[in-house]
């Protein structure tokens, strides 16, 4: 059997392997609904874009091939949910599964991020909007998606600018 080459190690969290420029899309995995964002090419802003709901491998990865090529993103997110106390969680092992699996079916780098909190934190600022609980309910996985995404862009550039004024 012929094994298939990867466009990523093992470690979906090493940030240094990502871009400096394109847009990255970001997922906030769920069982049943995934938040997707999208950043600009810059990757100064990040927005929410829509929530999918997630019924069949096959169909999701579809979609997610879809917005890939849609935004001509370079890289894809995946949060990575722990607990509150920093352990891992059933659904970190199925964020790790799925990173391991888009990473064997699509053409850009996979990446893991922590999202501890992203939809409490979603939740207030859409409270803090004045939106409805239907409203809410609705967006929140959007939301969560653009904060784990805001955060993967805000780590990488600090650890890139740290790692040049070390090498400079």
């Amino acid at each position: 059997m012929q094994e298939k080459e990867t466009t990523n190690p093992d470690d979906f969290t090493n940030v240094f392997r990502a871009p400096a420029s394109g847009r990255l899309l970001a997922l906030d995995l769920g069982m049943k609904h995934v938040g997707v964002a999208v950043s600009d090419e810059l990757q100064f802003t990040v927005r929410p874009v829509c929530v999918l709901e997630r019924r069949s491998w096959k169909k999701f990865l579809k979609q997610i091939i879809a917005f890939l090529d849609e935004f001509d993103a370079v890289g894809l997110v995946l949060g990575l949910p722990y607990n509150s106390d920093g352990s891992e969680s059933e659904m970190s092992a199925e964020a790790r599964r799925l990173a391991l699996n888009f990473s064997l079916s699509v053409n850009v780098p996979v990446f893991l991020h922590d999202e501890r909190l992203t939809s409490y934190e979603a939740k207030g600022y859409l409270t803090k909007l004045g939106l409805s609980e239907k409203e809410i309910w609705e967006r929140v996985d959007s939301e969560a998606a653009a904060i784990i995404l805001s955060d993967f862009i805000e780590l990488k550039t600090s650890l890139q600018k740290r790692g040049e004024n070390l090498q400079g």
